[in-house]
């Protein structure tokens, strides 16, 4: 079920919302799954925020290469990095609140409802 990635997402960000006590404006996104535009939309429906889609969208090699980078003075500093990040493209979220938190809500059921499905 792809819509899960979503909903797990969501969890992860308000897990870290509530311990950093900081709210996301937007997510900025990354990896095989952002080039699915239909997920996407989802995600920034159920996040009930912007979800933001970086031109280049492989960034962990491209993360460990900047480190290098940084480590060896190959570049000047952070500001030279973040003038490569681009926008490819950016979802608003379309979802009434009400379907939202109930779309949300059946699923945490269904997860609750998944536990101990398998006996050992």
């Amino acid at each position: 079920m792809l819509e899960a990635t979503a909903f797990q997402t969501r969890e992860v960000v308000e897990a870290m919302e509530k311990d950093s006590h900081i709210s996301l404006a937007s997510l900025r996104v990354d990896g095989g799954m952002v080039a699915n535009d239909l997920l996407m939309q989802f995600q920034a429906d159920i996040l009930n925020r912007e979800v933001v889609r970086p031109v280049i969208q492989e960034t962990t090699a491209l993360g460990a290469a900047y480190a290098a980078g940084l480590a060896v003075k190959f570049f000047s500093g952070l500001e030279e990095l973040r003038a490569n990040w681009a926008v490819d493209r950016t979802w608003k979220p379309h979802l009434a609140e009400t379907e939202r938190e109930q779309l949300y809500k059946q699923w945490k059921k269904a997860v609750t409802r998944s536990f101990d499905w398998i006996e050992p």
